[in-house]
C-alpha cells in the first residue's frame, strides 16, 4: 500500500543522520519503505560525520538510491526540511544530538511527525536513551524483548513514550538461522574468522590488547585461513563513539604479524560473505551474521553485564572462550531465542502503520507536540546543549557564549558531584539497573536457563 499526503502525493519521509552506524541504520530503515513512501536521507555535517567511503558502504544494499542522499549543514537544515515538505522526520543520531534536532524539528510549521530509534542491540533499555528522545513522537525498537523492556522502563520512570516494532534492518530477509540442517562453517561456506571490534567495549587498553593478541593466536593456529579484523573506520575517519586504543595500533605494537591476519574497512556484508564465523564482544554484527546463518562467538572473557551490552547474546547461548576462538568452535543461537530477539515474524512490524496513523492525526490537528525533558537554564541551556552536540558545526553566537560560560560551570558541577560521592560513599548501593557490579559470571550464564524478562 502506498501512503499519500492530502494533495495525493506520496507520504514524504526524511531521515537525518551523521555517524557511521546511524547513517547505515537510517538508510536501511528508509530502504524498507522506499517503495511505499517518498524517502530521502540528509547526512548532517558534524565533527563525527561519515566520510565518502563510509557513506558508500552504508548505502550499499540499503535500498536507498544515491541521488536521494545529500549532505547538509546544521545552519541549512531547517530550510532544507521545509523545502522537502517532510511529513515524517527520522532522527538517527546519538542521544544529545537527537535532543537538539527534535527541538528544532518541533518548531517547523507544519510540524512533521518525529521518529527516532537506536541502530543495534538496545538491551539493556536505559533511561538516557528514553530521556534524550522524549520530544520524538515514536521510538522504533527492533525486537519483542526490546519492546517489553523499553515499555517497562517507561512504566518505572514515568517517561512515557510510544514504541513501535521494526525488524532490525541488518536482519531483514534472514534465513531463520539456527534451524534445520546447517554447515558448521557457516551458510557462506567461507573460511575467514571475522572479528567485529567496538569502540567502547571492552574499554580498557589491557583488555583490548588481550583481544589483539587473541587474533594473533588464532591466525598462528591455522595459517591456511585468514583472520580478518573488520575495522569500523579507516585512518582519519570517525565512528559513532570515540575509540581509544584502536586495533591497528594495538596490533602494530605486537611486532611482525602473521600474513593471514589482515584488517578490512569494507562493508560488514562483504566481510561476512567469506566468513566461516564471527567473533565479537557484543557488536550488532553478531545479529547480521546470525541473519546469514553464520555462527558466532561472543567472547566470555569479561563476563556478562549491562556495560558490555552482551546480555542478549549470552541468552542466545553464543558465549564461548578464547580457546574456542582459536579452535574456531563457533556457535549458532538457541532456536528458542530467535523469535523474541530480532528474528520475529516481519508481519509483526508495526512502525510504518503507526507512522501513517500519526501523520493522519497530525493533519487533523490531533497530534500535539511532545515536551522535552524538563531542565533548568532556558535559552542558554539550549545553546549549551546544541554546542556540545554539534561542536564546531554550531557556529551560532549563542553557542559560543554558552561554551564560555558552560565549561567552567560543568567543571564545578563535576567537582561537586565527586565530593558528594566521596562523602556519601558506601551509604547506599546504586540501583541494580545502573550498577557496574551487576555482572554475571560465565559459569552462571551457562548454568542458567534462558531468561525472558
Amino acid at each position: 500500500m502506498t501512503a499519500t499526503t492530502g494533495d495525493g502525493a506520496r507520504l514524504r519521509i526524511v531521515a537525518i543522520a551523521d555517524t557511521d552506524s546511524y547513517v547505515k541504520w537510517a538508510a536501511a530503515l528508509l530502504g524498507g519503505v522506499a517503495g511505499r513512501w517518498d524517502a530521502s536521507l540528509l547526512v548532517l555535517e558534524t565533527p563525527l560525520v561519515v566520510s565518502a567511503p563510509q557513506l558508500g558502504a552504508a548505502l550499499r544494499g540499503s535500498g536507498v538510491d544515491r541521488d536521494r542522499v545529500e549532505r547538509v549543514t546544521y545552519d541549512g537544515l531547517a530550510a532544507r526540511l521545509s523545502e522537502l515538505r517532510a511529513d515524517v522526520v527520522v532522527l538517527g543520531a546519538r542521544g544529545p544530538l537527537v535532543r537538539v534536532l527534535a527541538r528544532d524539528v518541533a518548531a517547523l510549521l507544519p510540524r512533521p511527525v518525529v521518529v527516532t530509534g537506536l541502530p543495534g542491540i538496545s538491551i539493556p533499555a536505559t533511561r538516557k536513551a528514553v530521556v534524550y528522545r522524549l520530544q520524538c513522537d515514536l521510538f522504533v525498537v527492533h525486537s519483542r524483548r526490546e519492546l517489553r523492556e523499553f515499555a517497562a522502563l517507561s512504566a518505572r520512570t514515568g517517561y512515557a513514550h510510544r514504541y513501535a516494532l521494526a525488524t532490525l534492518p541488518f536482519a531483514r530477509g534472514a534465513a531463520v538461522a539456527g534451524t534445520g540442517a546447517r554447515d558448521e562453517r557457516g551458510a557462506t561456506g567461507g573460511t575467514d574468522l571475522v572479528f567485529a571490534p567496538q569502540a567502547k567495549v571492552p574499554a580498557g587498553r589491557s583488555d583490548r590488547l588481550g583481544i589483539a593478541r587473541l587474533m594473533v593466536r588464532a591466525a598462528v593456529a591455522d595459517p591456511s585461513r585468514r583472520v580478518v579484523v573488520k575495522l569500523r573506520a579507516a585512518s582519519g575517519e570517525h565512528q559513532t563513539h570515540l575509540e581509544q586504543d584502536g586495533y591497528p595500533e594495538l596490533l602494530a605494537s605486537l611486532g611482525p604479524l602473521p600474513p593471514n591476519l589482515v584488517t578490512s574497512t569494507g562493508p560488514m556484508g562483504e566481510a561476512l560473505s567469506t566468513a566461516e564465523g564471527l567473533v565479537t564482544v557484543s557488536s550488532t554484527a553478531a545479529i547480521e551474521a546470525v541473519a546469514r546463518g553464520i555462527p558466532v562467538i561472543a567472547l566470555d572473557t569479561y563476563g556478562v553485564s549491562p556495560q558490555l551490552i552482551n546480555e542478549t547474546l549470552a541468552d542466545a547461548d553464543l558465549l564461548a572462550s578464547e580457546h574456542d576462538v582459536v579452535a574456531r568452535r563457533f556457535r549458532h543461537p538457541d532456536p528458542e531465542w530467535l523469535d523474541d530477539n530480532y528474528f520475529h515474524d516481519p508481519a509483526e512490524d508495526d512502525w510504518a502503520d503507526r507512522v501513517e496513523k500519526l501523520v493522519t492525526a497530525r493533519r487533523a490537528g490531533m497530534l500535539p507536540g511532545r515536551a522535552a525533558f524538563a531542565r533548568r537554564g532556558g535559552a542558554l541551556r539550549d545553546a549549551w546543549e546544541r554546542k556540545v552536540a554539534l561542536g564546531r558545526s554550531d557556529t551560532s553566537p549563542a553557542g559560543a557564549v554558552a561554551l564560555v560560560i558552560g565549561v567552567p560551570l560543568r567543571a564545578l558541577a563535576r567537582l561537586a558531584g565527586r565530593l558528594r560521592a566521596a562523602i556519601g560513599f558506601g551509604a547506599q548501593q546504586p540501583a541494580a539497573e545502573e550498577s557496574s557490579a551487576h555482572v554475571r559470571s560465565t559459569s552462571a550464564v551457562r548454568a542458567s536457563t534462558m531468561r525472558t524478562p
